[in-house]
């Protein structure tokens, strides 16, 4: 069975200016400047579409990783969905929604994931991976709306 969390982010932002910045290569980098992230394969600038792949290599937990991901579903500017397809992972999907709201858009991120190596992954799930992943996703959505207190997370 997988981790499942969910982040909700409130911003002043449209929906459809969220939806380019969170599929936006270059963006995401510059988000993930403290684990080095960069775009190595596949789409390395500018917006990122469906069925297209990124192979990103990043430092995390003191190791270096390199994950595959792909678009697997996009309905603009209300959602899309990536995968990794190779990678660190038994199983990851990152599903992105926007909803208008009165005063801008509800961003709702749904992570699911799971480890690999069995009971031993499962340990290492629950002692440090989904807390890690939530707040990486958080800082990502801070950095994202440019509001350090407007992220919100759910188990």
């Amino acid at each position: 069975m997988p981790v499942v969390f969910v982040c909700r982010t409130r911003s002043a932002l449209a929906p459809e200016q969220l939806f380019d910045l969170s599929r936006d290569i270059d963006f995401h980098v510059g988000s993930m400047k403290k684990s080095r992230e960069r775009a190595i394969a596949g789409v390395t600038s500018g917006l990122i579409s469906e069925g297209e792949e990124v192979t990103w290599q990043a430092w995390h937990l003191g190791a270096r990783f390199r994950m595959t991901s792909r678009i697997v579903r996009m309905e603009a500017p209300a959602s899309f969905s990536d995968e990794q397809v190779r990678g660190p992972f038994k199983y990851l999907r990152h599903t992105h929604e926007f909803r208008p709201e009165r005063n801008g858009t509800l961003m709702v991120d749904t992570v699911e994931f799971a480890a690999p190596f069995g009971i031993l992954g499962r340990l290492v799930e629950k002692l440090v991976l989904a807390r890690y992943m939530e707040n990486l996703i958080k800082e990502r959505n801070r950095f994202l709306v440019g509001q350090p207190a407007a992220v919100e997370g759910e188990p």
